[in-house]
């Protein structure tokens, strides 16, 4: 007997006159209010003759990629009025933004975030007036845009997103249109291959749809020329099962997306039934769906006697100067009135029953996808205690760890903890055991769906570990997966995470503005390890010595940006712990892979990290009154700054100094800077308020003068960092070549004690000669010194 659910579905699904012709209403009031927004400041529906005084002071945005968005939008309306389909929208021409407000204005979202945006004249002026207005809708998709989960002011990003968005959550299907210039950028051609990572049993969908408009600002596009048979290759090589639409005329292309968009969704639910009953086939090809039409479809055909439709003329504004030009004005207010606006709204500025049937229920809509604002659905990660993994230290210094294997043992059990829930995954390029981080095998594996060979390691479907040579894919995978309301971990060589700067700025705006959206709710930070870092590269050489990401995330808002440097294994087990619990930051972690001393015991650690920057008593001379501070940020600045003050105290045992750790970076910028500043008495607790500070750093030197700036008597930090000397040698070699070694710093503080002028120069001297011996010995024999290699702190220098 026939189920009578699946006959009514088939029932609607069938293409007819009257739904097609709903669809063309739709179409054409979006593509009226989005040209209308670029436009006018008043007289909303044409009620009038247009005139000069009506046109905004102020043109910008863009046109050109709208009508390709509104006519995606509203058959996607119709799919999920068909099937009740989960469907999140993510638009990579975000410059299409007035095409997304116009449709989020129709389908009555705006209305439900602001009611000054009803369905009346005032709303409707309002919705106009606002786009590109000072403090109005920005010219590109932002946070405050219901239902988007990517910032606009930036290509190449969009289908990475997509598919973050939908690793873990079986039910979403994330529909991706692809704008043909993004398509030209490097991040964008590499995200294509994000499907052999996709689980079907375990994940949803990514439905890419490839918007062909020919153009980008003044040019063709490189797949706007290409032919169908090559765009048709270029795909099935990649994996995917391609469906054409192309055209221009209206009447053919309502039917043909109609046909695509269910062919796309029974062949996405076909793959998915199959995997989860236990069939996966071994290379699912997934559909996409290229869409072929003229740039600024609908708009004005020519322009001053020059091609407009169809051409590159359209991608910003079509009619240059409505408002002081009287030729231009007509040919705008023709353009705008050939959609008809008194057919498709009333009198009162409402959209008319017909105009708005194609639009699905509420929770159904486009712009109230729960998906797009992610902090909604977050669940907290249930965590282990760091105590329980903590490295056992009765000494300072030692015992000797890497801290990134015992992260991993943490790390291993975090997957353990959150099995069922299913919301965290650990992003890296193609390092994880590089770095040490094996741990995490035991418990799952990297994701990878395409065929596995027999000799292959730690490969599966269902795997967490996404592994891809590719910085800029892995960063927006790990987006995607926050935006819609998980966790995540990226780790990556310091020297290669500089690649995906430029989406770390994007990151960070967004997290700024979405603090000042009131519906925007919080979500899991933004977390970095970065280990294979620049002290420990001198095997690679001088192009893996590249510490300047430290750079970037300083130049951050402070209310988003934090940066911790621990010392050693159990500072990083805490560090790593607080990260994974905070919200709404960018958190940046380094720490090395390498065998290197442990300084404190999880008690102690856990003391350290809560301050952000302490003195260690157990480290410096004792004195009260210190001579000098020697204070470091870094595992390796610390082991050099505490291998200083061990000579020092053999060598000048006179010398009265304080040593001080610094783990969280911006606790030495002032309170008034940074909210985790240290207050002035506690500042003045460290570094005293006159004695010279000794600091050794991890990154560029002048990251340190910038923090302090504030502080009093800035210019007695004297600051040892990288100051890109480098080549292929010695691990102690790399620190001697930018000034940083033990030697250096020890120099630096016998230098500057003014009250030992008269004794530190034999010291000096000294230490000058072993710097001498160490460029010599490591020569002839290929590694470092020995009292180098084989250092251990010892409670009284020497001894």
């Amino acid at each position: 007997m026939a189920d009578p659910g699946k006959t009514a579905a088939r029932e609607r699904q069938k293409i007819t006159r009257a739904r097609i012709d709903s669809l063309q209403r739709y179409w054409r009031a979006a593509n009226y209010l989005g040209a209308a927004q670029l436009y006018l400041q008043d007289n909303p529906l044409l009620d009038e003759p247009l005139k000069p005084e009506h046109i905004k002071p102020r043109l910008l945005g863009h046109w050109g990629t709208q009508p390709g968005i509104n006519f995606l939008y509203a058959h996607l309306n119709r799919l999920i009025q068909d099937t009740r389909g989960q469907i999140m929208l993510v638009v990579g021409p975000g410059h299409g933004s007035p095409a997304v407000l116009a449709n989020l204005y129709l389908e009555g979202t705006l209305a439900k975030f602001d009611r000054e945006l009803a369905f009346d004249l005032d709303g409707l002026k309002k919705l106009m007036r606002q786009f590109s207005w000072p403090y109005g809708a920005p010219s590109h998709i932002y946070p405050g845009t219901p239902g988007m989960i990517q910032e606009g002011g930036e290509l190449g990003y969009c289908l990475s997103h997509a598919y973050g968005a939908v690793f873990d959550n079986p039910d979403l299907i994330a529909v991706c249109i692809v704008g043909d210039g993004e398509a030209e950028t490097g991040p964008l051609a590499t995200a294509w291959h994000s499907n052999k990572y996709l689980d079907p049993a375990g994940s949803g969908a990514v439905l890419p749809v490839l918007h062909l408009n020919g153009y980008k600002i003044g040019g063709p596009t490189l797949l706007g020329r290409m032919s169908d048979d090559e765009l048709f290759d270029l795909f099935r090589g990649y994996g995917y099962e391609v469906s054409l639409v192309s055209g221009d005329d209206p009447a053919e292309m309502h039917p043909l997306m109609w046909q695509a968009l269910d062919w796309a969704y029974q062949r996405i639910r076909h793959i998915q039934e199959r995997s989860r009953a236990g069939d996966m086939p071994e290379r699912p090809s997934w559909p996409m769906i290229i869409l072929r039409t003229p740039k600024g479809w609908t708009g004005p055909k020519e322009v001053d006697g020059l091609k407009v439709e169809g051409s590159f003329r359209s991608h910003q504004l079509p009619v240059p100067d409505p408002a002081g030009n009287p030729d231009h004005l007509k040919i705008l207010e023709r353009w705008l009135k050939s959609y008809r606006p008194e057919r498709l709204f009333d009198r009162g500025g409402g959209p008319r029953p017909g105009t708005v049937a194609a639009c699905p229920p509420d929770e159904l809509k486009i712009g109230r996808n729960e998906h797009a604002n992610g902090g909604l659905l977050l669940r907290p990660l249930n965590l282990p205690r760091p105590d329980d993994y903590a490295v056992h230290v009765s000494s300072h210094g030692q015992t000797r760890a890497e801290a990134t294997r015992e992260l991993s043992k943490y790390l291993r059990d975090v997957f353990r903890a959150n099995g069922e829930p299913n919301n965290f995954r650990f992003f890296c390029p193609d390092e994880i055991t590089s770095n040490r981080m094996e741990h995490i095998f035991e418990v799952t594996q990297r994701a990878f769906v395409w065929p596995i060979e027999a000799s292959d390691e730690h490969l599966a479907p269902d795997g967490k570990v996404m592994e891809i040579l590719s910085e800029h894919t892995c960063e927006g995978w790990l987006e995607g997966y926050l935006l819609t309301g998980r966790h995540g971990l990226f780790a990556c060589y310091e020297a290669f995470i500089p690649i995906i700067d430029s989406m770390l700025n994007q990151y960070a705006k967004w997290l700024k503005v979405c603090r000042e959206v009131p519906w925007r709710a919080p979500l899991a930070s933004l977390n970095y390890l970065l280990t294979s870092h620049l002290w420990r590269q001198d095997h690679n050489g001088y192009t893996h010595q590249v510490p300047s990401f430290i750079d970037n995330v300083v130049n951050k808002k402070s209310s988003v940006s934090r940066i911790y440097l621990p010392p050693d294994a159990n500072c990083l087990l805490e560090v790593a712990d607080h990260c994974l619990k905070s919200r709404d930051y960018v958190n940046l972690i380094i720490a090395s892979k390498h065998l290197s001393p442990q300084w404190l015991n999880m008690e102690a650690a856990r003391e350290h990290c809560n301050r952000g920057a302490s003195a260690w008593d157990w480290a410096g001379s004792g004195a009260s009154d210190p001579d000098v501070i020697l204070a470091s940020a870094g595992d390796v600045p610390t082991e050099e700054t505490l291998a200083a003050a061990w000579l020092l105290k053999k060598e000048l045992p006179e010398l009265r100094f304080q040593v001080v750790n610094i783990i969280d970076l911006f606790s030495i910028m002032s309170h008034h800077d940074h909210p985790h500043g240290l207050d002035e008495e506690e500042f003045t607790a460290l570094f005293t308020e006159d004695r010279p500070v000794i600091f050794a750093f991890h990154g560029y030197p002048r990251v340190v003068h910038e923090l302090i700036h504030h502080r009093p008597n800035p210019g007695r930090f004297h600051v040892h960092g990288y100051i890109e000397e480098g080549y292929t040698t010695t691990p102690f070699d790399m620190l001697v070549l930018n000034n940083m070694s033990r030697f250096h710093l020890a120099i630096d503080a016998a230098t500057h004690a003014s009250r030992l002028s008269s004794i530190a120069g034999d010291v000096v001297d000294r230490f000058q000669e072993r710097l001498r011996a160490h460029a010599s010995y490591i020569r002839e024999n290929d590694m470092d010194l020995p009292e180098v290699r084989d250092w251990e702190w010892s409670q009284t220098g020497g001894s």
